[in-house]
């Protein structure tokens, strides 16, 4: 395939929507570098904005990283460009997770890459109540295959299996709660009002989750939604009773290795995006798979998926609002 070296306000584009994914506590745990010799677009995990402590095998950030790597996609195909993925190129650097060439045009099923472009920027974490309505069978139907595009299982539990999940989403919880290096790692990344902002600079203004973001209080705890300022809290927030019968969907693969987690990744931001152009809102809840010993239990066993990397609420409501992120020019360089 020909391909034509792209500009440096087309790879600036291209990283601009790529670092719209989310990533957990919106660490933004990336770094990109374009390499103008080759065309090459790297993409690196950034270990300063690693989470030793919830993350210490950087599952998750992998994750992130790969949901910023499926948006740089599309927003290659948006551009009439095909990107060719080279996925963890350098077996001695652990954080260099992918090689991105950008080639000349699109091929086919770039199409449907590029339909999800208006999503990047309409997706938001939502951690506030939905609707009881159900999501239609045709819809899910229609995010497991977004999930099966990028090699990896959607799983749509049923009745004992949610409720499973949901009680373990309470015991993590409550494991969380006794853990203060937990919770401390945590509050570095949550911002519980305009004066704690001011005090840790700058910096909390392009990264964290902002108090607006938090959403209400449970009045009942009935949904898995993380309650991010229960240990910190924020001033003004209300209470309020969230759906009874929250709405779940379990990411995984067979193996659980840093080449499975980039894949789960780039297929967690393909399900929520198609989710948001098919009016969905939607919450990632990864606190029950943060502890070894409930992760385990999360997994349908009579399910081929080995294991489960997110759990994703799913529902009609409010979708949140648009959280911070870093300047294109923190985050890629160019040599």
């Amino acid at each position: 395939m020909p391909t034509t070296a792209p500009t440096r306000a087309l790879v600036t584009s291209l990283v601009e929507d790529a670092v719209t994914a989310p990533s957990m506590h919106n660490a933004q745990p990336w770094r990109f570098v374009h390499r103008t010799d080759t065309g090459t677009i790297e993409l690196y995990g950034d270990p300063a904005r690693a989470m030793p402590r919830e993350d210490p095998d950087h599952r998750a950030l992998h994750l992130g990283c790969g949901a910023a790597l499926f948006s740089l996609r599309v927003a290659a195909a948006h551009r009439g460009r095909h990107a060719v993925v080279r996925p963890l190129p350098d077996p001695g650097d652990p954080w260099h997770l992918a090689d991105v060439r950008i080639a000349g045009a699109v091929i086919e099923h770039d199409e449907e890459l590029a339909a999800l472009r208006p999503a990047l920027r309409q997706r938001h974490t939502s951690r506030f109540p939905f609707t009881e309505e159900r999501v239609p069978p045709e819809i899910l139907d229609g995010l497991r295959s977004a999930a099966f595009l990028e090699g990896c299982r959607l799983v749509v539990p049923g009745a004992w299996h949610a409720d499973t999940v949901l009680d373990l989403v309470q015991d993590s919880a409550r494991f969380e709660a006794a853990d203060p290096s937990v919770r401390g790692e945590i509050e570095a990344w949550v911002h519980t009002g305009e004066e704690d902002a001011e005090a840790r600079g700058e910096e909390a203004r392009k990264e964290g989750i902002p108090s607006y973001a938090l959403g209400p209080r449970q009045y009942d705890v009935t949904s898995p939604v993380r309650d991010f300022g229960s240990h910190r809290p924020a001033p003004g927030r209300e209470a309020v009773r969230f759906e009874r019968s929250p709405q779940i969907v379990l990411l995984g693969t067979v193996e659980d290795t840093p080449a499975d987690w980039l894949k789960a990744g780039q297929a967690m931001q393909r399900v929520l995006l198609r989710a948001t152009l098919d009016g969905l809102s939607s919450s990632l809840m990864s606190q029950p798979l943060e502890w070894p010993e409930l992760r385990s239990v999360a997994r349908d066993p009579g399910s081929t998926t080995g294991f489960v990397h997110m759990v994703i609420r799913l529902g009609y409501g409010p979708r949140g609002q648009a959280t911070p992120r870093r300047p294109v020019a923190e985050v890629l360089s160019f040599t």
